[in-house]
């Protein structure tokens, strides 16, 4: 079950770690994860922004996508500050 204190620890973290580069592994069914570079953009009260970086050197497109803390805690994605190589969960 998840406890509110959970959910204010990982929204603390990332909190913290707003700006920083970060590596996103996301699990998206059988055996298929999916693994982006991008950053911390913001947080508030129920989710989180990352903007990701561009997956082609010839298009310089960024995508904001945005997450719940539930994702992080029901191991949906996985996020891994890379200067620090410190694990939000």
């Amino acid at each position: 079950m998840i406890e509110k204190a959970d959910i204010e620890r990982v929204k603390e973290q990332l909190t913290q770690n707003i700006g920083q580069k970060i590596r996103l592994s996301a699990k998206k069914g059988r055996k298929r994860v999916i693994v982006r570079h991008g950053m911390i953009k913001a947080t508030y009260p129920s989710i989180f922004i990352v903007t990701l970086d561009s997956i082609s050197e010839f298009a310089n497109t960024e995508r904001t996508v945005s997450f719940s803390y539930a994702d992080l805690l029901t191991q949906s994605i996985e996020i891994t500050v890379v200067d620090t190589k410190q694990v939000i969960s």
